[in-house]
């Protein structure tokens, strides 16, 4: 493990930032010297006893620090460590976080806006002006976005034989194939919809793929000119692959708006195309399930609104370049659209869908290369993993270390006699997956199986309606958790009969009960049979399925009852041990922060002299660097070849450190409106294993972004041959290895 000092790993950083303008060059260069803010040199001439900790000076913007993270994801396609393909999947990345950030934030804060309900947060900004700066980012980030596309990525994969053939280039051969394709494969389903009063706009649904068609003569109903919508079915692939025999090798492909627009004449018979040009509308797609209307039947309510998810209030309109000003402001009108909302490209208008390459093609050599995660002997298949429990506790580090022992736990415990309960939370896991399967076979063999499932986790609300039916189906008693708070925890309690006795065995983790995400994402898990820690859990559950006053637990941390209030008490003991003189020092890494409480007792620690680094992947309004504030505040985001996802909280706490381990992230939601636990690592060995693996990205100096005070990001560089990627340490000591 890499044990680099953290002081020395910052001293050798070099200080870059990525470059998110208008200029044709696609290069990293110096960041320029910051303007003064007269605003924070003013706050900096106080004493820290006349600093107002809720000065909007020392917060940045939820939504702006949003649209920073998405950035960095940009830049990872630009980033010649990835391999090529993987470059193109985190631009696919990037448009899919765009997508529902426009579905979401953006949608809200116009909501606000509409019906009168603004409400600036900590930093002070207005949501006309938050949404006014939104859309000067968005619009240089998408512009962007196509010319790494269009002028690196295609190129290096045509470089590698992969290509991306546009109609002017198709060869005859070529062309009387997709000729063909378009005539048997797309025109039986296609249904183009001429605009006149007979004949109304379509309502088209969210994130669907269409075409507007200027046309001119006169129909056989005597109708002249005009525009006609083309919506693309859904059922029809983005991207077709061109077979072998019609090529010159290679893997070539073709897109779907290429095949249409090439034939968009034999769509209206006997009229003149004069233009057709690609579109697609993004709606407002936050569900409003109002927790007073529901009565007991939340799935139905949930079941009622999905519905309506497709076909919320207009956010965004993106449409190819070169559609004529007068059509483009008819799509505006028609959707109640300003020009901030127009998104004018320079290629496919979904790059989300690209991610069809990676089915279409066969080369592994353009991608990282697989590998095996590490696995603990005593959790290998066919090891008895009550036994191992009972021995001593087991933290695993995904995808660096296999996820399969989780779901060995559950699968063993479904077929295992002695195993008379089951209990879990789910959030985000499949209908379908091992875990669910695992569930199901309990609950048909007899188990007592409770499973809390959350219905509203955001894009996974159908999933999960069919998971609920599923286990139903199956014999287990679910539940949807708590109204007003959503159940955001990972626990699994098994109840066995040992003897006389009945044991519990846990896990708890920071990231869901999914296989895929565990392949993709970082998390921990944590496996004990604590009987401490298992009457906790049993708690958590009692409250969650049953009805009870706030129940007292021995270990875990509970949001929203003590988890907050903890963390709190954390940082104060680090700030009041720096008064005393003590070594103190805080290690936070979390996916966004935002929590106001959170953020002021960290600036009061830091400016008691506690040594604070914060490791934040995505959001994060905290302003580090603030002279008598923040000066002792370090914050940076690692992004890299898997998303990180784990959720630490360390503490120095005088020489015997507390390390707690959560699925909770550093915000208002997380805190005060969820259900979520955090727990610690009471074996001083696996403790230690942690503050290893934070000082491993505290040390990185190629994947990390260290946070300005301006609120920009800028890229560490390392110089040569100094090169620490805190990924690729953990993949080289935790994968393949068995312990």
């Amino acid at each position: 493990m890499l044990e680099l000092p953290v002081s020395e790993a910052v001293d050798k950083e070099v200080k870059t930032t990525v470059v998110v303008d208008d200029a044709d060059e696609l290069v990293l260069e110096p960041i320029p010297e910051q303007p003064v803010d007269p605003k924070k040199m003013a706050l900096e001439e106080l004493s820290p006893e006349e600093i107002n900790l809720n000065d909007p000076e020392l917060y940045f913007n939820r939504e702006l620090s949003h649209m920073q993270f998405n950035s960095r994801v940009l830049e990872q396609a630009m980033d010649e460590n990835h391999p090529i393909l993987n470059r193109l999947m985190f631009l696919c990345i990037f448009s899919s976080n765009m997508d529902e950030f426009f579905e979401i934030r953006v949608a809200g804060l116009k909501s606000q806006l509409e019906y009168s309900r603004e409400k600036n947060g900590p930093d002070g900004l207005h949501p006309k002006e938050v949404l006014r700066q939104i859309s000067e980012q968005a619009h240089k980030l998408v512009r962007r976005q196509y010319r790494i596309l269009n002028d690196i990525i295609f190129p290096k994969l045509a470089e590698s034989d992969v290509k991306f053939i546009r109609r002017s280039h198709w060869s005859d051969v070529q062309a009387a194939w997709v000729k063909r394709y378009f005539r048997d494969d797309v025109l039986p389903i296609i249904s183009p919809v001429g605009l006149d009063p007979a004949h109304p706009f379509p309502r088209l649904a969210n994130k669907t793929f269409n075409f507007v068609v200027e046309l001119e003569g006169r129909d056989a109903f005597g109708r002249e000119n005009g525009l006609a919508i083309v919506p693309a079915p859904s059922s029809l692939p983005r991207l077709v692959r061109l077979p072998d025999e019609v090529c010159d090798g290679g893997d070539n492909l073709v897109f779907l708006s290429s095949i249409i627009h090439a034939h968009a004449d034999q769509l209206f018979p006997g009229m003149t195309v004069k233009g057709c040009y690609q579109f697609r509308l993004t709606r407002n797609a936050d569900l409003e399930v109002d927790s007073d209307d529901i009565g007991v039947d939340l799935a139905g309510a949930l079941r009622t609104e999905l519905q309506s998810r497709h076909y919320g209030s207009s956010v965004r309109l993106e449409i190819a370049d070169n559609c004529p000003d007068e059509v483009v402001n008819s799509l505006l009108k028609q959707f109640d659209l300003h020009e901030a909302d127009l998104y004018s490209i320079d290629g496919p208008v979904n790059l989300s869908r690209l991610m069809a390459v990676l089915d279409l093609v066969d080369r592994p050599e353009l991608m990282y290369s697989p590998f095996s995660p590490g696995l603990p002997k005593k959790l290998a298949g066919g090891s008895d993993i009550f036994e191992a429990m009972r021995s001593r506790d087991y933290l695993l580090m995904h995808p660096f270390e296999s996820f399969s022992p989780v779901v060995d736990l559950l699968s063993n415990a479904a077929k295992d006699p002695n195993v008379v309960a089951i209990r879990q939370t789910l959030y985000r896991t499949g209908a379908r997956s091992p875990i669910a399967n695992a569930l199901v076979d309990a609950a048909r063999n007899g188990k007592e199986v409770t499973v809390v499932i959350e219905l509203r986790a955001r894009f996974d609300e159908a999933e999960n309606l069919a998971l609920a039916s599923r286990l139903q189906d199956a014999g287990a008693v679910v539940v949807y958790g708590v109204v007003r708070h959503k159940t955001h925890a990972k626990m699994i309690l098994i109840v066995r009969r040992e003897g006389h006795v009945l044991s519990r065995y846990v896990h708890l983790g920071t990231g869901n009960y999914h296989a895929g995400n565990a392949r993709l994402y970082t998390d921990y898990s944590f496996l004990t049979s604590d009987p401490d820690i298992g009457e906790d859990v049993h708690k958590v559950f009692q409250q969650l399925t049953g009805m009870s006053k706030e129940l007292k637990v021995k270990k875990l941390l509970h949001a929203p009852f003590t988890l907050r209030d903890r963390l709190l008490d954390m940082v104060e003991r680090e700030a009041e041990n720096a008064r005393k003189g003590e070594p103190s020092r805080i290690i936070i890494k979390v996916n966004s922060l935002t929590e106001q409480r959170l953020i002021q007792a960290l600036y009061k620690a830091s400016q008691a002299g506690v040594k604070i680094d914060l490791i934040v992947r995505g959001i994060c309004t905290l302003r580090p660097g603030v002279k008598g504030v923040s000066s002792n505040i370090r914050v940076r985001s690692i992004i890299g070849r898997f998303l990180e996802h784990t959720r630490v909280y360390y503490f120095y706490n005088n020489r015997n450190p507390l390390v707690y381990l959560s699925s909770a992230d550093g915000m208002d939601r997380n805190l005060n409106n969820r259900i979520e636990v955090a727990f610690p690592l009471q074996d001083q060995k696996l403790a230690r294993r942690v503050k290893k693996e934070l000082e491993c990205y505290l040390a990185d100096n190629t994947q990390s972004w260290v946070l300005q005070g301006d609120g920009s990001y800028q890229l560490n560089k390392p110089r040569k041959g100094q090169y620490r990627s805190a990924q690729r340490t953990l993949l080289s000591d935790l994968a393949d290895n068995t312990r």
